[in-house]
C-alpha cells in the first residue's frame, strides 16, 4: 500500500468511526495515523472530530474518512448519530485501565443498535508502550474478541506508532476484498461505502460493480 498520494481524487470513500472510553487514546491513534504525530496533552474530544487519508489498495485510491468520537456519557446521545453510514467501527480500550476494558460491552451494544449489520468491527488495545502498567492480559482480550465474534484484534501504541497503520489499512483492504467478492452491498445507504469516481471497465467487471443509472 502506498500512502504518498497527493492526488485529491479518489475512487472509493470508506467511513470509519473510533469509539471507546475517554483517555484511551482515540484521538492520538487518529493523529498518529494521519499526521504521524502524538500529542501528550491532547484535549478531550467534544462531540466528534474527523480526519481523512488516501491510500492505494489494488491500484484503487481509497479515501478513509475517520471520525473520532467523545467517550464521555454526556456526549453519547450526540455521537451515536455518527455510527450511521459507517463501514468500519474501531473500539479502543486502554491496556493499563481495566475499567475501559470492562466497558467494552457498552460500546458493542451501541454499535449493534446504531450501525448496519455489515459493519466491520475492530478491537484495539492501546498504550502497548506502557507494558509495565498493563492491567488487561492479551489472552483476556482475545477471548473477548472471539466471544463477540470480532475477527480483528490489535494491540497498538499511539505513541510509537506500533500497529497503528495496520488498524486502518488492513481493515480497508478487507473491505475492498469483500466488495470484490460481492459480500458487501455498497448500494445500501448505511454501508459507509461510496464510489466517488467510477472505475474502468476492467475494474468494474473484476469487482462485479453496477453503476447506478439516472432517469
Amino acid at each position: 500500500m502506498n500512502n504518498n498520494i497527493s492526488d485529491k481524487s479518489y475512487n472509493y470513500l470508506f467511513k470509519f468511526i473510533i469509539v471507546g472510553d475517554t483517555f484511551v487514546g482515540k484521538s492520538n491513534l487518529l493523529s498518529q495515523y494521519t499526521t504521524k504525530r502524538f500529542n501528550p496533552e491532547h484535549e478531550i474530544t467534544i462531540g466528534c472530530e474527523f480526519m481523512a487519508k488516501n491510500i492505494i489498495i489494488k491500484d484503487r485510491i481509497i479515501r478513509i474518512q475517520i471520525w473520532d468520537t467523545a467517550g464521555q456519557e454526556t456526549f453519547r446521545a450526540v455521537t451515536r448519530n455518527y455510527y450511521k453510514n459507517c463501514a468500519c467501527c474501531i473500539i479502543v480500550y486502554d491496556i493499563t485501565n481495566k475499567k475501559s476494558f470492562n466497558n467494552l460491552q457498552i460500546w458493542i451494544k451501541d454499535i449493534s443498535e446504531n450501525c448496519s449489520k455489515q459493519v466491520k468491527i475492530i478491537l484495539v488495545g492501546n498504550k502497548k508502550d506502557l507494558e509495565e502498567e498493563r492491567q488487561v492480559d492479551i489472552n483476556e482480550s482475545q477471548e473477548f474478541a472471539e466471544k463477540n465474534e470480532i475477527k480483528d484484534f490489535y494491540e497498538t501504541s499511539a505513541l510509537t506508532g506500533e500497529n497503528v497503520d495496520k488498524i486502518f489499512e488492513e481493515s480497508a483492504k478487507e473491505i475492498v476484498d469483500e466488495l470484490e467478492k460481492g459480500l458487501l452491498d455498497w448500494n445500501n445507504n448505511d454501508s459507509g461505502i461510496k464510489i466517488m469516481k467510477w472505475p474502468s471497465k476492467e475494474i468494474e467487471e473484476k469487482f462485479g460493480l453496477k453503476e447506478k443509472k439516472c432517469c
